[in-house]
């Protein structure tokens, strides 16, 4: 049985998930062979267990393996993950496996090893095993849902800048309706679906797949997880590549304003290629959505959705902003806005039918809950309104919010261990200039974080920088993947 929902959704898979912002592409589910679970477990038999493959689509392999729900108390309740191998082209001159990781958080590593063809050259295909997981909790890993259908349209419409003590009072009440529903959802399990722990998840399949180390390319959220497996098994890093960082020593509030900064960076850029738009265009554009939304069918096109559709398209220059401009001048010129809340639902896997095909919104939820303490009050919150405006005067009052949620989580956030002056083997960090999620400073913060890394620089729009049309990182990246050699010093690349 296949598991993609149709063969154009291939292409999208090198799509870049991110923080804060969440996007998946839901495919449908292929079946695997379930393991009978034992009575009791050990972490080195986790570790030593016998995975039964079974051949999914073409080409591919496909298999579950079991990890323990809680690493401070291993007994017989456990998680089932997910797993799909891309096997290397060329298997007599294989180095190895690649594990990948797309982001989120909630990303689906099943979905991105399938596209292994999107996201690098054909010499990496030909020289390893392309590994993706889903982690706990993601897609097909016993996925958590919290929110009906109905909830999540009502949710995903809301939440735009607050105005008035109404407007409050619903974010508030939405945000309170995700924790306790995520907390019904998962029961006694709440605690157990951190980025720390799908680290230690990922070590297990190192080893069942009997890697000495590990290699690994993340991607935006992803690189948090690779951070983590660096500073919980340093001996066990083998050739890790980050893109698109995450810098782990931020507080979830100065998270959100940076990424709201970086949001707004990438709108400029926008519009100064694409004069025809002013910046006060979307801020008269807001309004309107704000006070009386443009009606789609029986759907509004609400502030929320509108900014939503923003975020969608400023992921890649190449593909997102034609669709911005024609989205623009739809809700503009028209009155029209049906684009925008066709980028919208793009973002949010609302398929037609009103279904959302991922449960990557309820899973980032989760996630961020337990990843980073939340430390701010509402009133706080409140208080930063004009700052974070001042910094992104479009994004910034819509993130300032973005981590209320956690007010109300019914579980404590992870301890992590140190996330500086990690010393590895040697590390690739690569940042963008102009990327709108994970903003150019913190691959800077990163690179300085893992003492032994090399940070490659792309000048340029878009989020991620390697395999999207740059010789100057993808040369240097397949170099170190390929023979472990990083460059000689940072490096700096115009395009």
């Amino acid at each position: 049985m296949g598991f993609i929902k149709s063969k154009k959704s291939k292409k999208f898979i090198a799509t870049i998930l991110t923080l804060g912002f969440v996007l998946s592409l839901g495919f449908g589910a292929y079946q695997v062979k379930h393991q009978k679970k034992t009575t009791q477990w050990t972490l080195q038999k986790f570790q030593t267990q016998t995975l039964d493959w079974k051949p999914c689509e073409t080409s591919f392999t496909c298999a579950s393996f079991q990890v323990p729900v809680d690493y401070n108390h291993i007994d017989a309740n456990t998680f089932e993950l997910k797993i799909l191998v891309h096997p290397a082209n060329i298997p007599s001159q294989k180095l190895g496996a690649l594990f990948v990781n797309p982001g989120g958080p909630g990303g689906s590593g099943v979905d991105y090893a399938f596209g292994a063809d999107s996201i690098v050259s054909k010499s990496i295909e030909d020289a390893y095993d392309i590994v993706g997981f889903d982690p706990r909790g993601v897609n097909l890993s016993q996925p958590i849902r919290c929110l009906t259908d109905a909830q999540e349209d009502q949710i995903n419409a809301d939440g735009g800048t607050i105005q008035t003590p109404e407007d409050l009072t619903m974010l508030i009440n939405d945000n309170k309706l995700i924790a306790t529903s995520c907390a019904k959802a998962a029961g006694t399990r709440l605690g157990h679906y951190s980025t720390l722990e799908s680290a230690k998840d990922m070590d297990i399949l190192r080893a069942i797949l009997h890697q000495p180390k590990l290699n690994y390319i993340g991607k935006s959220y992803g690189t948090f997880m690779g951070t983590l497996y660096a500073a919980l098994f340093p001996d066990k890093t083998g050739r890790i590549v980050l893109d698109g960082a995450v810098d782990p020593n931020l507080s979830t509030r100065d998270q959100d304003i940076a990424q709201a900064e970086g949001f707004d960076t990438a709108l400029n850029s926008f519009l100064k290629s694409n004069q025809s738009f002013k910046l006060q265009d979307i801020f008269d554009l807001l309004k309107k959505a704000h006070t009386t939304p443009l009606m789609v069918g029986t759907r509004k096109l609400t502030e929320s959705l509108t900014v939503t559709g923003f975020a969608y398209a400023l992921y890649d220059p190449q593909s997102g902003w034609p669709e911005l401009k024609k989205a623009l001048n739809q809700a503009i010129h028209q009155n029209n806005g049906k684009h925008l809340m066709y980028l919208a639902d793009q973002y949010n896997q609302r398929e037609k039918n009103g279904h959302y095909s991922s449960n990557q919104n309820d899973i980032s939820q989760i996630v961020s809950c337990l990843d980073f303490p939340h430390t701010q009050t509402i009133k706080q919150m409140q208080a930063d309104e004009i700052n974070f405006a001042s910094v992104a005067p479009v994004f910034g009052p819509y993130l300032v919010y973005a981590g209320i949620s956690c007010n109300y989580w019914q579980a404590k956030p992870v301890l992590k261990p140190t996330l500086a002056d990690l010393k590895t083997n040697p590390m690739l960090v690569i940042g963008t200039t102009r990327d709108p999620a994970t903003p150019y400073a913190w691959a800077q913060a990163l690179h300085k974080d893992l003492l032994d890394s090399t940070l490659i620089t792309l000048n340029g729009d878009g989020h991620t920088g390697a395999n999207r049309g740059s010789t100057c990182v993808d040369n240097a990246m397949n170099k170190y993947l390929l023979t472990g050699i990083s460059p000689e010093s940072d490096l700096y690349c115009a395009k």
